[in-house]
């Protein structure tokens, strides 16, 4: 077993080791906890180990930069930017501003380059990115039923969330949004899956999901028997092999009967009417839907 050096040459406890530990942001007070003084914590930063943030906020240089500017303002990131931080599909751009979870209690502190928004649920609060679940409930209050849904199915797809954790983020819900954790698959290959099924549903069109087709491969949807919904994500269709790919596999569908829509990202986000008016025209073509 290896074994960590917690002091310095002096016998003094590192600040800088220690914090490391502690997830690489730390209260001076649960600092001073641990035996390090106010003075080593001074010296620390001085001699550049340690950076102070903010009063009585201490980091290593080795904590993510999000993290960091989390901690500056007051707490860990929540939302999606958390979720990000656990490979979550989210429906948030990368460039929207982190969300930073300050608690009931707590107050923000705005900082220079500040584009924090500050939440303040309920509970007690640390530094660094909130857990997936409590991110996930935190998601739901901010941005609503389609970011949840999305970002929940990926995380169940990544294995990230129990049998408990499912039912704790079920009864954290809303009465009235509990159905979306009910309706929620863990066999979504993207969060414009989830999208698309969810609205569907809401429509009440059922899809089935994943069909593997012989002659064909697996096809995120199947409605009515006859009809393929591919939903293409950004980073599993982009270049000219993969669009080739994808035009055997729809030239293959045709051979055997079925119809195929295609849908890239920037259909199903921004332009969803048009989706919508594409997909109910060709379940009218269908014979069990004339």
């Amino acid at each position: 077993m290896r074994i960590v050096r917690m002091t310095d040459a002096d016998g003094m406890l590192d600040p800088q080791i220690l914090i490391t530990r502690l997830g690489g942001i730390a209260r001076g007070t649960s600092l001073q906890e641990f035996g390090v003084s106010r003075m080593r914590l001074s010296k620390a930063t001085r001699d550049g180990e340690i950076q102070r943030l903010r009063p009585g906020v201490f980091a290593t240089d080795f904590a993510h930069p999000a993290e960091l500017d989390a901690a500056r303002h007051g707490g860990p990131l929540t939302c999606a930017a958390a979720l990000r931080r656990h490979d979550v599909w989210v429906l948030a751009p990368e460039e929207s501003p982190p969300h930073v979870w300050i608690g009931r209690r707590g107050r923000a502190h705005r900082h220079p380059g500040c584009r924090c928004v500050s939440h303040y649920f309920r509970g007690a609060t640390t530094f660094g990115v909130v857990d997936v679940v409590t991110a996930l409930i935190h998601l739901h209050h901010c941005e609503g039923d389609e970011s949840f849904f999305a970002s929940l199915e990926s995380a169940l797809k990544l294995r990230l969330i129990s049998d408990a954790s499912r039912r704790r983020i079920r009864e954290a819900l809303p009465a009235h949004a509990r159905w979306l954790v009910d309706l929620a698959r863990d066999d979504a290959d993207s969060g414009l899956e989830s999208l698309l099924r969810l609205r569907m549903h809401q429509l009440g069109i059922r899809l089935d999901c994943q069909i593997r087709i012989d002659g064909v491969g697996r096809v995120d949807f199947v409605v009515g028997g006859r009809l393929i919904i591919e939903a293409d994500g950004k980073e599993n269709h982009d270049g000219k092999t993969m669009m080739h790919k994808d035009h055997v596999r729809d030239a293959a569908a045709s051979a055997l009967g079925y119809e195929t829509l295609r849908f890239d990202y920037e259909q199903i986000i921004h332009d969803w009417p048009t989706v919508q008016a594409a997909i109910l025209a060709a379940l009218a073509r269908l014979p069990q839907h004339a």
